[in-house]
């Protein structure tokens, strides 16, 4: 897994920059908030990333701060929000901005950013909002609550490998584990033998 890039700005675009780290470039794809934080071409920058694995494509995805990559995170494991419009909503503010959205149940600032409807935006609020704290409170830092429950950091594992949340939902549904890691190998063994 890919978490962190660091280098030189080899190229900047509205929706990516690749950073040369080592040699090589990396292409990443960044909302429009991190992209106010990348310097100049040839500037020296750190990215903290975030692997996507699909059947026909490798992408990495690039963040300013490890707060706006956890909310990534939180989104692309909602229901029909996948990465493109997860930055889109990234790209409507900072991360307290969208946290303090969250809290405030603003469907409307939510509805705001492309291809999000008044359903997609009210499933983000009623699936985020207990997970995040602290948007809403003056100058309290932002917060964002993991769950311990091994079923939930097992689905996130599967996620970050490529499945879809209702993928891993329905490999872990019989899986007789009970820690994250062997859940997991519970659920890849499950996808071998279909």
């Amino acid at each position: 897994m890919i978490a962190l890039v660091r280098g030189t700005v080899a190229v900047r675009r509205a929706d990516h920059v690749v950073v040369e780290a080592g040699g090589v470039g990396y292409r990443l794809a960044v909302s429009a908030e991190t992209l106010r934080r990348v310097p100049a071409l040839g500037g020296a920058v750190t990215l903290h990333a975030h692997l996507v694995v699909r059947d026909d494509a490798l992408a990495l995805y690039g963040f300013a701060t490890e707060e706006e990559r956890d909310l990534f995170l939180l989104l692309i494991g909602v229901q029909s929000v996948g990465p493109k419009v997860a930055l889109a909503v990234l790209s409507g503010g900072t991360p307290r901005e969208l946290v303090t959205a969250l809290a405030n149940e603003d469907v409307a600032r939510l509805q705001a950013v492309p291809g999000i409807g008044k359903r997609t935006a009210e499933r983000i609020i009623v699936e985020l909002r207990e997970k995040v704290a602290g948007g809403s409170a003056g100058g309290a830092e932002i917060v964002i609550t993991r769950s311990d429950d091994p079923r939930r950091l097992a689905r996130d594992g599967l996620v970050e490998l490529g499945m879809t949340v209702i993928e891993a939902d329905e490999l872990l549904r019989d899986a007789p584990e009970d820690t994250p890691e062997n859940l997991i190998s519970a659920a890849l063994r499950a996808a071998r033998a279909r």
